[in-house]
């Protein structure tokens, strides 16, 4: 099941945090997707994901002079979730974990479409460039 399709309304218009968000989701989409046998894995795989996607975008903020700590926290509370959430799953409550899949879909398109959208248009303004982590490149 496809949680999130990824369109044009998604595009913000930065390169480098436009291929970090389409492998979000993506890999949300697979967690989705996932059976019950490979469904830790995959939530692994998007939470390695989801802590390096946020400490570029903070990164970002920092390099190129935006100060916005309710954007960073809100990063490290879908992380805490997400960390939280995976232990319930590893200790048998999958349905759990499938319910965080379903919930990150529309609080990605709301983060995206406000905070980070924020981001990318004073990175713009600023003319700083962003370049991805090199863990993105491998």
């Amino acid at each position: 099941m496809t949680l999130l399709q990824w369109t044009e309304r998604l595009e913000l218009g930065d390169p480098a945090m436009d291929d970090t968000h389409r492998e979000f989701v993506d890999l949300l989409n697979r967690l989705a997707e996932s059976d019950d046998a490979a469904f830790v894995a995959r939530l692994d795989r998007l939470l390695e994901h989801t802590v390096a996607h946020f400490a570029q975008e903070e990164r970002w903020m920092a390099d190129s002079g935006l100060g916005t700590p309710c954007h960073a926290a809100e990063h490290q509370q879908v992380i805490d979730v997400c960390r939280a959430v995976r232990e319930r799953v590893v200790g048998g409550d999958l349905a759990l974990g499938r319910r965080l899949a379903a919930e990150l879909a529309p609080w990605f398109e709301n983060h995206a479409a406000t905070k980070d959208t924020i981001l990318v248009g004073h990175m713009q303004r600023a003319g700083y460039a962003a370049q991805r982590d090199p863990v993105f490149e491998a």
